[in-house]
């Protein structure tokens, strides 16, 4: 039962930043323009069709990582959870799967919390440029 109200009370905290991790098409700073104004300035030749912006790569750098993550974060619950199934009885073995789901638990909800405040940052920076 203990398990149970933690694990709502996670999923509520986690609720009010779920609206932050759509990331909003309007909210896109066109850059390649000033990029095109400088390239034509300078004759530098920028080519459009193959440039990435640095926020693009960062957001890729940070799409991969939460990828890697949510797959970590997947088979911690797969295997807590076949421990918890094959415990027989084994207080110990049902303790060692209560504390591997929290702590993976708790490390989502740190993910979560972590892409949220980049999410803003980053999208702060761009609307400031």
């Amino acid at each position: 039962m203990k398990l149970k109200n933690i694990l709502v009370a996670a999923a509520l905290f986690a609720l009010p930043f779920a609206p932050m991790l759509v990331p909003s098409a309007h909210a896109a700073l066109n850059l390649t323009d000033k990029l095109d104004t400088v390239a034509g300035s300078t004759g530098a030749g920028y080519d459009q069709a193959t440039a990435t912006t640095l926020t693009d790569t960062i957001g890729q750098l940070i799409s991969v990582l939460l990828g890697f993550l949510g797959v970590i974060f997947l088979i911690l619950i797969i295997y807590a959870g076949l421990l918890w199934m094959t415990a027989a009885g084994n207080e110990d073995k049902v303790k060692k799967a209560q504390g591997i789901l929290m702590s993976s638990v708790i490390g989502l909800i740190i993910l979560l919390s972590a892409y949220a405040i980049s999410y803003f940052v980053i999208s702060n920076i761009q609307n400031s440029i």
